[in-house]
């Protein structure tokens, strides 16, 4: 069997492809943290003056130190909104790039498997072990990535729940201390 100008051309195209797109995505994600970041810079010097004149606008002590009080919590509560929008962000763009990488096993999948049936059509006498032990590895791979794939997702998961269980956490504790 012989591998035909077509049939290289088609891989390169596919795999240029597959870069292309990668490209895109992780620029996407870049500039959805860019805009983040931005937003937040903004956010934090707009905040900054004015908590800054609220300050300094204190009658006394007591009022300067529960202005303090006062203005933390809404600077805590967009700390935890901002890491909460950037775990997001790069979630989107794993779910994304795992997309993309299942999609590129399966072709490859695909494609051996199409590649190893007709070699099996012009193979010798004798060499149905030797496909079916390759057919087996190929079972066996396959197999091991879906697991894999599995635990990735679950670890995904795990990870989602804790991370919304901190925020809740911190959330809660910046209510507390509003309230003391």
């Amino acid at each position: 069997m012989y591998v035909t100008p077509e049939q290289i051309q088609a891989a390169g195209k596919a795999n240029v492809e597959t870069m292309l797109s990668l490209a895109a995505t992780q620029f996407a994600a870049i500039e959805k943290l860019a805009t983040l970041n931005a937003n937040a810079v903004k956010s934090v010097f707009e905040d900054s003056l004015s908590n800054t004149r609220a300050l300094f606008g204190a009658k006394d002590v007591q009022e300067f130190v529960s202005l303090q009080n006062t203005l933390a919590t809404p600077a805590i509560e967009k700390a935890i909104a901002y890491s909460k929008s950037v775990y997001e962000v790069a979630t989107e763009t794993n779910a994304e790039l795992s997309k993309m990488a299942e999609k590129r096993v399966a072709e490859w999948n695909e494609n051996f498997s199409a590649m190893l049936d007709k070699a099996v059509k012009n193979a010798p006498a004798g060499s149905d072990v030797a496909v079916a032990a390759v057919k087996s590895m190929i079972a066996a791979a396959n197999s091991a990535y879906d697991n894999m794939t599995k635990v990735a997702k679950q670890a995904t998961e795990i990870a989602e729940a804790n991370v919304a269980a901190a925020t809740e956490t911190v959330k809660g504790l910046a209510k507390a201390k509003k309230t003391a």
